[in-house]
């Protein structure tokens, strides 16, 4: 069996950083913050080339002060790191260091995306790394992702001069800078404007720094302050941070919480220098967009009347927005904040729902039990109309009754063409420089979505949403209490040889247990 296969199969074996998407919920200074977002029309990617190379602090700060949609692209999965946790390398320990980013997402506000490249180990310059990467491939999936996520600015961890010591580290900061002008080149990759639209960031920078001897920052470069505090929240951006680092439990990275002015420094590569601002040239308002003006004045009245009291207060205002970015042409913002506020409906509704099963695994072709519920915990009129899971589908015209839990449950059997759970990136052979990508729409992507998903019709204040749910496995342990993991879906027939190693003495057959 090949080794590829035997990673695919060993991925069900990994529990730990394992987190199945379950409903949502924030406490009243979240959605807050999450109403001021509304306001904001601005996107900040950071790169660099491992996991844990990101600046937590700096993507906190930017998602979370100015509240702009902030990702951080990592060109490789850390496969070819240390494992303080275990014994996993590799492809399993790529895994893990998944998990690990993704964990740290969910605390800094960031959101997460790869390349195909393997961290195959080190290299001294970035020459030795594109003997093993295959340059252009790489560079289109960092192209791909600048084109589907928009970022108006750039920002590199390294420089393209070797300070960073690692080939690796140049080697992400020499295709960011490619990357930064080919997006906007319909010449460049034509294959991929079938999925995105070209697109020219405002500018690219490096985020200088100062790791043991080596000092890149100066008094001169652009500088913000990321330490500050944010009275919603209770914390500054650098206890935030310590929190999203501390994630990278396999690299040993817990870190200490630093309180106070925290200087970051800013060298531009490309595009006009920032003066005041890092968004300085670019409008981050609604009036970004024709039409955007009347959006403008719904945000601003939503954020200053919002009740942390009562936030099913806010809903018909949320209403309002909706209908009013709906008559917007359609592009990226339209469906970024369409989708921002189809979120802040749940929130402030207290609206919660989800769909589960007892099982931990199933194979395509097998019957599962499952279970949805949902509950509304507000005075907000909530209708479930219906709900549609694999080729179940079914209409319930269900009042969500104010704090009354409905369920529903049914036993099925999955298709046989339901897909085996495995990362997408292992799924074919690779190289050791990089991974296969089976379907360009997955370029980017952390995960591929879950093999079995609940859809959920919801009527909230008289207009139509809809919902999606992974169906997961629930069960509650007596030390850890209510546990969620995602239901693996197995192949028909796994095998377990039982000894490591068999020696034929000749090209007859014998049998292996």
């Amino acid at each position: 069996m090949s080794i590829h296969k035997l990673s695919c199969i060993f991925f069900f074996l990994i529990p730990i950083f394992l987190r199945a998407q379950t409903s949502p919920s924030a406490d009243a200074s979240e959605i807050q913050l999450q109403i001021n977002k509304l306001g904001v029309l601005g996107s900040v990617l950071y790169l660099a080339a491992h996991p844990d190379d990101e600046n937590t602090r700096l993507i906190a700060y930017m998602a979370k002060e100015k509240l702009y949609i902030t990702g951080y692209l990592s060109i490789t999965r850390g496969d070819g790191g240390q494992n303080l946790i275990g014994n996993e390398q590799g492809e399993l320990l790529g895994l893990i260091r998944t998990q690990e980013l993704l964990a740290a997402r969910r605390i800094d506000g960031g959101e997460q995306f790869f390349t195909r490249a393997n961290d195959f180990g080190y290299t001294k310059n970035p020459e030795e790394t594109f003997t093993f990467w295959n340059k252009d491939s790489i560079l289109s999936d960092i192209v791909y992702v600048i084109r589907s996520f928009k970022p108006d600015v750039i920002i590199c961890r390294f420089p393209t001069t070797g300070e960073g010591g690692h080939g690796q580290h140049t080697a992400s900061a020499i295709l960011a800078s490619e990357a930064f002008s080919a997006a906007a080149d319909p010449r460049r990759f034509p294959e991929q404007l079938k999925y995105v639209t070209t697109w020219q960031p405002k500018r690219l920078l490096w985020n200088t720094f100062s790791f043991g001897a080596t000092n890149t920052t100066a008094p001169d470069q652009f500088q913000i302050d990321v330490g500050v505090y944010n009275p919603l929240l209770g914390k500054g951006y650098s206890e935030i941070a310590a929190d999203s680092r501390s994630m990278h439990k396999s690299q040993g990275f817990g870190s200490g919480k630093n309180r106070g002015t925290q200087i970051e420094y800013f060298k531009t590569i490309a595009g006009d220098a920032p003066v005041t601002d890092i968004m300085d040239g670019v409008n981050t308002s609604w009036s970004r967009m024709p039409g955007g003006d009347e959006v403008t004045q719904l945000t601003n009245k939503l954020s200053s009347e919002f009740k942390s009291s009562d936030p099913s207060a806010s809903v018909p205002q949320l209403i309002e927005l909706y209908d009013a970015i709906q008559k917007l042409p359609d592009n990226y913002w339209k469906t970024q904040k369409k989708r921002e506020v189809e979120q802040l409906l749940i929130l402030c509704t207290g609206l919660w729902f989800e769909a589960y099963s007892t099982q931990t695994t199933a194979a395509a072709g097998d019957s599962i039990e499952w279970k949805i519920q949902a509950i509304n915990r507000s005075n907000i009129p909530v209708e479930l109309k219906s709900v549609t899971l694999q080729q179940f589908d079914t209409t319930i015209n269900k009042a969500l009754d104010t704090n009354e839990m409905f369920s529903f449950q049914r036993k099925q059997k999955l298709p046989n063409s339901t897909a085996i759970s495995q990362p997408y990136w292992l799924q074919n052979l690779h190289s050791k420089g990089q991974y296969t990508i089976p379907n360009k729409s997955l370029t980017g992507k952390p995960e591929k979505e879950p093999e079995v998903v609940a859809t959920f019709h919801m009527v909230i204040a008289s207009r139509d949403f809809v919902y999606t749910r992974p169906l997961v496995n629930k069960t509650v342990d007596p030390v850890e209490g209510e546990i969620y993991r995602p239901l693996a879906i197995e192949p028909l027939v796994m095998a377990t040889i039982e000894a490591p190693v068999y020696i034929f003495s000749d090209a007859e057959p014998q049998p292996v247990k």
